[in-house]
């Protein structure tokens, strides 16, 4: 199995879901010379958002911890803890800002 992100060339293989750690992020590179952050939650499921961190410009939410709040999922930045919801890329603690969000799916690899 494999995890794809869509982008704009459509669906982007970007690792092995075996390579993914439940409650962990990788960063991905992808065509267009940006970067998203891929997280597995500890119960299966993926999620793609942006890796910059509005706040620092670093490119650093992949670092991030993995959590719930209100029911939602989130990944706090390491640098100065915002979080960020994995399902829409608001951030959690401050309305006027968000990081993108990509879909993403597993595919059976041939």
């Amino acid at each position: 199995m494999t995890i794809e992100l869509r982008v704009a060339e459509g669906w982007l293989t970007v690792c092995e879901l075996s390579s993914l750690v439940p409650g962990r992020g990788v960063a991905a590179l992808l065509p267009d010379g940006s970067q998203a952050a891929v997280f597995l939650d500890r119960s299966g499921r993926p999620y793609a958002i942006g890796n910059q961190d509005p706040f620092t410009g670093a490119h650093v939410l992949s670092r991030g911890l993995v959590g719930r709040a209100a029911g939602r999922p989130f990944v706090a930045s390491p640098l100065l803890k915002q979080r960020f919801d994995l399902e829409s890329g608001q951030c959690l603690d401050d309305e006027g800002v968000t990081v993108r969000t990509y879909p993403v799916r597993t595919a059976a690899t041939s």
